[in-house]
C-alpha cells in the first residue's frame, strides 16, 4: 500500500464518490505546486496506490486536490467546491490516509489510519 492514500464518502448519498481524479502535489520553491502522482477512486471510493509499496516520501508539506465539479456532474448536482484541496505535513516514513467527506455544499476531512 502507497504511504499516502485516500477516500472519499460522499455524506449526502451515504455511498463512497466513485471515479474522482485526485492529484498528491509537493510545493517546489517557486510557491507553484508539482503534481507526484495522479489517481481514479475505485468503486470504494478509495486510491490505495498512489505511490509504489516501498517508496517513501520526504517530509514536507503536500496536498492532495480532489476534482470534485465533474463528480457532481455525472451526478447531476451542482457542487459549490469545483476542487477541494487538503493541504497536510509528514514528517516522517509512516502511512498517512488522508479521507474526503463529501457534498455538494461542505466537506470535511481528518488523518485517517
Amino acid at each position: 500500500m502507497s504511504q499516502i492514500t485516500t477516500h472519499i464518502l460522499d455524506t449526502s448519498r451515504g455511498e463512497p464518490a466513485r471515479e474522482v481524479t485526485v492529484h498528491l502535489e509537493r510545493p517546489n520553491k517557486d510557491d507553484t505546486w508539482k503534481n507526484i502522482s495522479t489517481g481514479l477512486t475505485d468503486k470504494d471510493g478509495r486510491i490505495n496506490d498512489f505511490l509504489p509499496d516501498g517508496e517513501p516520501l520526504e517530509a514536507g508539506i503536500y496536498r492532495l486536490v480532489f476534482e470534485t465539479s465533474s463528480y457532481f456532474s455525472e451526478q447531476g448536482v451542482w457542487g459549490f467546491y469545483p476542487l477541494v484541496t487538503i493541504s497536510f505535513e509528514i514528517r516522517d516514513t509512516e502511512h498517512y490516509h488522508v479521507p474526503l467527506l463529501l457534498n455538494p455544499y461542505g466537506y470535511s476531512t481528518y488523518r485517517g489510519t
